[in-house]
């Protein structure tokens, strides 16, 4: 354990960009035993190696940005998935509104029939049914 430590050491390791990397290989791998594309399966390999060679890399702050570039455009990403979801599992009791000014998402519980909304944010004020 110790020569592994010791090998690492100075090298940047695993970051979001890593895991995203070797998931997409994954998938592509799963996808090429369905498919019969040689593509993805070279493509896989390719994403691996580049994964592996961005945690054994030793220039910390080029893997940092790059970590950082995926993460500006992998955040709204992951945000409007989770917000998908958390409506998905909230569907049966609330309802879900937007503002027709900013186009903001409001929640409102369901089964209290024509409702006044105010906005939050903006301060818009429409009726809706619940």
């Amino acid at each position: 354990m110790n020569f592994l430590r010791n090998f690492m050491a100075g090298r940047y390791g695993p970051d979001q960009l890593n895991g995203a990397l070797i998931i997409a290989a994954l998938i592509l791998s799963i996808l090429s035993r369905f498919a019969v594309l040689w593509v993805l399966i070279y493509l896989s390999y390719v994403l691996l190696i580049l994964a592996v060679f961005r945690m054994l890399s030793r220039n910390v702050q080029k893997r940092r940005a790059e970590n950082d570039k995926f993460l500006r455009f992998w955040w709204p990403v992951r945000q409007k998935f989770k917000a998908y979801f958390s409506s998905l599992k909230s569907r049966k009791t609330h309802k879900f509104f937007k503002c027709p000014s900013c186009s903001n998402l409001l929640r409102v519980p369901r089964g209290k029939g024509k409702m006044q909304i105010t906005c939050p944010k903006c301060g818009e004020r429409f009726v809706r049914k619940t």
